[in-house]
């Protein structure tokens, strides 16, 4: 594993930085070990919910975590607003960056992190292989 600490601007979408820097980096297999900073906007899918919500105003980051992966990113986040409130959930498109965001990503060369549909779930899950 090696980790490499990223900064993110103002403007920048959140998940298509990571995707972004998960393409640049040519790696198969990362995750976000740590995140915090501050949105102007934030897309949020909940529980259940199959459209994301919609935060606009000053929102810091409290938590980021998540998997990267050419085949599809899974990142969850929870943010709070101006008086506090607390939300969280599934990192949708459209997060972006308000003053900043830093980030610590572990790549893990010789992993390969794909999406396989998983038959118990529904959904496409995460499969782990050794590269």
């Amino acid at each position: 594993m090696e980790a490499t600490p990223l900064r993110l601007h103002p403007g920048d979408d959140l998940r298509g930085a990571l995707d972004a820097a998960l393409a640049a980096r040519g790696c198969a297999a990362a995750f976000v070990l740590s995140g915090i900073g501050s949105l102007g906007a934030a897309h949020l899918r909940y529980a259940g919910i199959e459209t994301p919500a919609t935060l606009v105003g000053d929102l810091e980051i409290l938590t980021l975590a998540g998997t990267l992966s050419p085949a599809g990113s899974h990142l969850h986040m929870s943010v709070s607003d101006a008086e506090g409130r607390v939300r969280g959930g599934h990192v949708a498109p459209g997060c972006v960056v308000r003053t900043t965001a830093e980030l610590l990503v572990a790549w893990l060369p010789g992993w390969q992190f794909t999406r396989e549909l998983d038959p118990a779930t529904g959904f496409a899950e995460l499969t782990i292989r050794k590269a």
